[in-house]
């Protein structure tokens, strides 16, 4: 298999008199001569966590077993994979004991079989879950390790610390989708922490009857994985300091913390597996002030995957005395930048409103709606319409009651990015 990054940073390079911060917007896009082939056997496992709490009887139970059953259908032959049940503990559904079973008609039968005699009862701890999955995975070599985890509950029975801790935990052990499921109880915080740290995606799904279809879309794009724990590598010179780096398409990040020192000037970030596609990174480095005419490489970025390592890509920084250059604004700095601060508007939003302050939560919520719609997220302003009424002159007011499900449903949406469109779209 042959695979290519293509890099491109844009940024302005100019900077005026006495300034210090340069942003940069790193575009990559994977390329190769076998990306995007479903059910190329590239090695793989997987593990999938459904909540059997008492919460999920009834409707969300019933949905979930015909989304894990399309799940195990489409497992190829050999690939391992077992399903866990999970409630204030974690228990094995298939196979009956801790370890992987391997696909074939015979163990996807008695697999089926298993999850139709799940029922709902008990509590969640969703770390212990993730604990057992961990240990699941422990014993393949397979290099591609998936996890699905399914709740409709709030993280009880152990402590925020102790979820944080099992959580990093996983980090580099496996990737993990995390969804919620029902119209309250599940927290976008603590699914966001799973998918954020053990880089997979996250959604929320108020109606079960979307699970089979979204367990589906989760199985056809893990089949197209074709690059396995990417990292970007980022080297800053001495006068050079990171200020932050994130993610920001198809979803916002923060990878700030999470790099690996390699030597005192580079460091790795994983950014987990990757199948055909493109994704942006904010990077944002402080430079230590320089006279007027002079310049500097401020850092340069390049990709790796196992040996394959991309040609790398400067990040410059030229000090001028004119303003035409210096006060150039970088298309994709401005769109990603104005799409965060979107992000942080819901937040702030949404916290107004919980703690009853709703003149704030109704400006915080409205200048969001404003900045989607001006960024082109038709689907996050869509959303966010859901929890304010514009009285026909374009002011917006809070709704006085906002159901909890929407607002959790806000903080995933209002960080699921657009890109800037090219001239040619």
């Amino acid at each position: 298999m042959t695979l290519e990054f293509e890099v491109h940073v844009d940024q302005n390079e100019y900077l005026p008199s006495g300034a210090r911060t340069m942003d940069a917007v790193v575009s990559v896009t994977l390329t190769g001569d076998t990306l995007g082939q479903p059910g190329t056997d590239r090695g793989l496992a997987r593990v999938i966590m459904i909540d059997t709490s008492g919460s999920m009887s009834g409707n969300k139970i019933a949905q979930a077993k015909l989304a894990v059953n399309a799940v195990v259908a489409a497992l190829p032959d050999g690939v391992a994979f077992a399903i866990v049940a999970g409630t204030e503990i974690a228990t094995m559904v298939y196979p009956s004991t801790p370890t992987l079973a391997e696909a074939s008609s015979s163990t996807r039968n008695k697999a089926r079989q298993a999850v139709g005699k799940l029922v709902a009862g008990g509590g969640t701890a969703i770390g212990t879950w993730l604990r057992l999955a961990e240990q699941l995975f422990a014993t393949t070599t397979a290099p591609i390790r998936h996890a699905v985890l399914l709740t409709d509950g709030r993280n009880e029975h152990e402590t925020t610390e102790q979820f944080y801790e099992t959580v990093t935990s996983c980090e580099g052990k496996f990737t993990c989708d995390a969804r919620g499921v029902g119209d309250g109880g599940w927290q976008a915080r603590t699914l966001e922490r799973i998918a954020d740290t053990l880089h997979g995606s996250v959604r929320g799904l108020p109606d079960a009857a979307a699970l089979v279809a979204e367990f589906k879309e989760i199985t056809e794009n893990l089949m197209g994985t074709a690059a396995v724990d990417v990292t970007l590598r980022l080297w800053t010179p001495a006068h050079a300091r990171l200020r932050f780096l994130k993610q920001v398409f198809p979803r916002i990040v923060d990878l700030t913390d999470r790099g690996i020192v390699i030597s005192p000037r580079v460091r790795e970030y994983p950014t987990g597996h990757w199948s055909a596609e493109t994704r942006d990174f904010h990077l944002s480095i402080e430079v230590d002030t320089g006279e007027v005419g002079e310049g500097l490489v401020a850092a340069r970025v390049s990709m790796s995957v196992g040996d394959q390592q991309s040609a790398e890509h400067r990040v410059r920084a030229f000090w001028t005395d004119d303003p035409v250059l210096s006060t150039r604004i970088s298309p994709q700095v401005a769109h990603f930048t104005g799409q965060q601060r979107m992000a942080d508007l819901v937040r702030e939003g949404v916290d107004a409103h919980q703690a009853g302050d709703l003149p704030l939560a109704s400006d915080r919520l409205g200048r969001a709606i404003d900045l989607a719609k001006e960024h082109g997220n038709t689907e996050t302003a869509a959303h966010l319409a859901r929890l304010v009424e514009d009285d026909g002159t374009g002011t917006h007011r809070v709704r006085d009651r906002m159901a909890d499900v929407l607002k959790e449903m806000a903080h995933i949406e209002s960080k699921r990015t657009t890109r800037v469109r090219s001239a040619e779209e």
